[in-house]
């Protein structure tokens, strides 16, 4: 997925992460090594470093998560699915003029293009 978003958005300068024991994998350090991107740590027990996660895990947890009871990975996968694009295709965002995420970013693909033509 990072690799894919790369070639959609380029390189980012780094990638944020808590350390915690879920970020073991060795695929995404390798492709932080091969492609120059550097890692950032989150202090232990300062989640406000990166807020824009914590907000993201908080609602995905508050609004999926735990109204739902999976049965199996495909269910869990078909539910989660649902609510991404729900947030971001359907949802408007009081933070971003109330557009949907999808909208959003439309438009400043749109400025980003439209800047470049000049």
């Amino acid at each position: 997925m990072l690799s894919r978003l790369i070639s959609v958005h380029g390189v980012p300068r780094y990638v944020r992460s808590d350390n915690g024991a879920d970020f073991v994998s060795t695929a995404l350090l390798e492709l932080a090594v091969s492609e120059g991107i550097e890692t950032v740590l989150i202090d232990p027990g300062k989640p406000w470093q990166n807020g824009a996660n914590e907000s993201f895990n908080d609602k995905l947890r508050d609004e999926c998560l735990a109204m739902e009871w999976f049965l199996n990975r495909i269910e869990a996968k078909i539910v989660i699915e649902y609510w991404r694009a729900h947030c971001n295709d359907v949802r408007p965002h009081p933070s971003s003029r109330y557009l949907t995420r999808t909208a959003l970013r439309r438009s400043m693909d749109d400025c980003l293009t439209t800047a470049i033509d000049f």
